[in-house]
């Protein structure tokens, strides 16, 4: 396994596995015993970061969530562990009540004012079992909240040792830079990880982003990619990067939002480096991402350890300059 830095400018720096596993459904769909399986694999093989949200699964029987942190708490605890796992949640897109349709959810989620944040860590803290969330994450966008509101209140958490590290999710490049704008300027954590939806198919620019309910915020953006290379430290946990098995498809056929120009040429460029290799799509992806211009932690999920085990493998994989320039060229 290869590792990274997280908060490399902080007090609180985090060195994680270059792959990240994320227990969405874990809990839910994954029922418990195969995600324990699933983590104890992932654990075994060097992995270290883990990606969950309190509102993970919200939409399962009409609940609010919490499962998968609850699940990730109980195996934590069975297993004995303290600092060889970094556990990621989020906050801000949970439901205030059960039943909430998707459609209703973002008028009904709980948002980012100091009072829903603070009670919002203090039920993960319970759920996951942890004096202190390793890495939080603002999920989404709260215009209703002013910015400085949000930072304080993030930054009482660090302050007060309930909080190590902060991370922001599907925010615009604007809003990213007010927010450690005003962090630096108050003097209090500010964040220094970004989860955004990245992967190597281009999306269509004239629709939402595919893998978020939240709009192209989701989305990994040129004017963030720059914001992120003049910002050293930044890392960006790329989550869906493998499109929900958009790569592995007979018909290699992501959906109408991957109809975009040049994604033909592209996934005969990834087909042919795939060849040469001897290693999959779904692999050269995450190889791919893994160099990408700015540092980047892919987020995968599995539900079985076959799954797991396929993106385990990419961490090994070295693709030659030929082959990145190759994939990197092709519009």
């Amino acid at each position: 396994m290869r590792y990274l830095t997280l908060g490399e400018a902080t007090s609180s720096p985090r060195r994680v596995s270059a792959l990240a596993l994320g227990a969405m459904r874990f809990g839910t769909s994954t029922e418990e015993p195969a995600a324990f399986a699933i983590l104890d694999r992932f654990l075994a093989a060097g992995g270290s970061l883990i990606d969950t949200a309190n509102n993970y699964a919200w939409w399962h029987d009409g609940d609010r969530g919490g499962q998968s942190e609850a699940l990730l708490g109980r195996w934590r605890a069975s297993r004995g562990l303290t600092d060889e796992v970094v556990i990621a949640t989020k906050l801000g897109a949970r439901p205030t009540r059960a039943g909430v349709s998707f459609a209703d959810r973002m008028a009904a989620d709980e948002g980012l004012s100091p009072a829903a944040i603070h009670a919002a860590v203090r039920e993960s803290r319970e759920r996951l079992g942890v004096e202190r969330v390793d890495l939080l994450y603002a999920h989404v966008e709260d215009p209703r909240v002013q910015i400085a509101d949000t930072v304080g209140a993030f930054g009482e958490l660090v302050s007060a040792g309930d909080v190590a590290l902060l991370g922001v999710s599907n925010h615009r490049a604007w809003r990213v830079e007010r927010a450690r704008a005003i962090a630096r300027a108050t003097g209090v954590a500010g964040y220094e990880v970004l989860q955004y939806h990245r992967s190597y198919l281009q999306h269509r620019t004239d629709l939402p982003s595919p893998r978020s309910p939240f709009g192209d915020p989701g989305l990994l953006t040129a004017d963030l990619l720059d914001y992120m290379a003049a910002e050293p430290g930044l890392v960006n946990v790329a989550y869906s990067p493998l499109l929900a098995g958009g790569y592995t498809r007979a018909d290699r056929t992501p959906g109408e939002e991957y109809a975009a120009a040049g994604n033909a040429a592209r996934l005969q460029t990834l087909t042919a480096v795939a060849r040469e290799t001897g290693a999959t799509a779904n692999q050269v992806v995450l190889a791919w991402l893994m160099g990408d211009t700015v540092p980047t932690i892919p987020l995968v999920g599995a539900s079985s350890i076959d799954q797991l085990e396929e993106s385990l493998e990419a961490v090994d994989l070295e693709l030659s300059a030929d082959q990145r320039a190759r994939l990197d060229a092709t519009r």
